[in-house]
């Protein structure tokens, strides 16, 4: 799994047939220090994760494991939305403190 933060929706009206209802997301992934890396992903979203929420993703055959994904073309998908994260008794991140 890789840690990412949603930084917007992807819309799109001709998509295969198995994806539509489908909610993409625009994914920046972060490092294990909590830096923006300059990479991005476009991943479905299965928990309802909105726009600079921090989340878990995972990629492959195991964005397909998700109930309904099965026969989707999907190459990655969100499977959850981050509370905190600590490294070595640092908090890294806490949803809590990013929306005072």
């Amino acid at each position: 799994m890789q840690v990412a933060k949603v930084r917007g929706t992807v819309v799109s009206t001709q998509k295969d047939p198995s994806l539509r209802g489908v909610k993409l997301l625009m994914l920046q992934l972060v490092d294990e220090n909590g830096n923006m890396l300059p990479t991005y992903e476009v991943a479905a979203d299965s928990v309802g994760a909105g726009v600079d929420e921090w989340v878990l993703i995972t990629k492959g055959s195991a964005a397909r494991q998700i109930l309904g994904n099965e026969q989707r073309p999907l190459d990655a998908a969100v499977v959850a939305i981050i509370d905190t994260i600590h490294v070595e008794d640092r908090l890294i991140y806490s949803k809590k403190d990013q929306y005072r």
